[in-house]
């Protein structure tokens, strides 16, 4: 069963929680046990998972892969957005989640 929802996002780089998200998704399905695939269908998105407890975690990784892909370099993508694209590469998609007893 698939189930989607939309996210906005209001930078070039943005790490967004969409845990409550999936968890609605997942009950809506009746979901209790399996496999939760979270996928996500552009090249300029990506998602992992993180415990989110510590909300500078993130700022290193995003401040890091601000490093490793830069927004200025020279890019012969011509859409102009070659760091977008290029950044998701990293993380890989999609991702899978366990499920026991709803959660």
């Amino acid at each position: 069963m698939t189930q989607t929802f939309q996210v906005k996002t209001t930078t070039q780089t943005e790490f967004i929680d969409v845990t409550h998200s999936v968890q609605g998704a997942v009950q809506k399905a009746g979901m209790r046990d399996g496999i939760c695939i979270i996928f996500i269908p552009h090249t300029t998105a990506a998602v992992t998972i993180n415990e989110n407890a510590d909300p500078s975690v993130i700022q290193d990784i995003v401040m890091e892969l601000n490093k490793i892909v830069p927004f200025k370099d020279q890019y012969r993508h011509m859409e102009g957005n070659s760091p977008l694209i290029s950044k998701p590469v990293w993380w890989g998609v999609p991702k899978s989640s366990l499920l026991n007893q709803g959660s």
